[in-house]
């Protein structure tokens, strides 16, 4: 049997939490910064926790992380 490979684009993304949940940077921070609120701004700087419905894919995914 081979090993299980990461999908590295994946491992890039995301980290685990002491609690082995997956911890994600947020979207939409990148360019056209201009039209946003400087709140909206701040509030896309922050990591959050990857959704439960999404977390189970990304773990078999990421099978070593």
């Amino acid at each position: 049997m081979p090993k299980m490979r990461t999908k590295r684009a994946a491992a890039k993304r995301f980290k685990t939490t002491g609690t082995g949940k997956l911890k994600r940077n947020k979207a939409y921070k990148s360019h056209i910064l201009t039209k946003k609120s400087p709140k909206r701004k701040r509030n896309l700087r922050k990591a959050t926790i990857t959704d439960e419905t999404n977390a189970k894919v990304m773990k078999k995914i990421l099978p070593y992380l």
